[in-house]
């Protein structure tokens, strides 16, 4: 598989490292990426994190934008001048900077949440509850939309 996908906590060790789970280091592996690249998630208190995939993504976002504006610079900054590049050592584990644990309020326990082409590392409590405020806001929307789109269909007529 080359998504991140599922859902997994770990704890911190004594001296502050967390195993990354082998199903995300296959993916970073598959992916070609020496390491992990992780930056404070802009909208959550979480941590972004990924390979050579999201790296695509951030340079594609900010590349929509015109060289040298003020929304470039600025999405420069908050996606690459916030970020770390951590080594995964030979056991799996890495270790998050101070940074990164303040924005995730991350203490003990890291949530690994795969997102397909990245993942995100939570505070465990605080990701139960986006999960179910995610989880409601979905269903809202499957109330709303019905079980099936018209398009999906085959009996649907237009």
């Amino acid at each position: 598989m080359d998504r991140f996908v599922s859902n997994t906590t770990s704890r911190l060790d004594a001296k502050g490292r967390v195993s990354v789970p082998a199903s995300f280091r296959s993916v970073l592996g598959r992916d070609g990426f020496d390491g992990l690249y992780c930056y404070p998630t802009l909208d959550q208190a979480a941590i972004d994190a990924g390979g050579h995939a999201l790296l695509a993504e951030i340079d594609s976002l900010i590349g929509r934008f015109p060289p040298y504006s003020q929304e470039r610079e600025e999405l420069r900054v908050a996606l690459y001048g916030r970020s770390a590049t951590l080594k995964i050592d030979g056991e799996g584990r890495v270790m998050l900077t101070e940074e990164l644990k303040s924005h995730a309020g991350i203490v003990d326990s890291v949530a690994f949440v795969g997102l397909g082409h990245k993942f995100q590392m939570w505070e465990p409590e605080r990701f139960r509850a986006h999960l179910a405020k995610a989880t409601a806001t979905v269903r809202a929307l499957t109330r709303r939309l019905g079980s099936h789109s018209p398009d999906s269909d085959p009996g649907a007529r237009e």
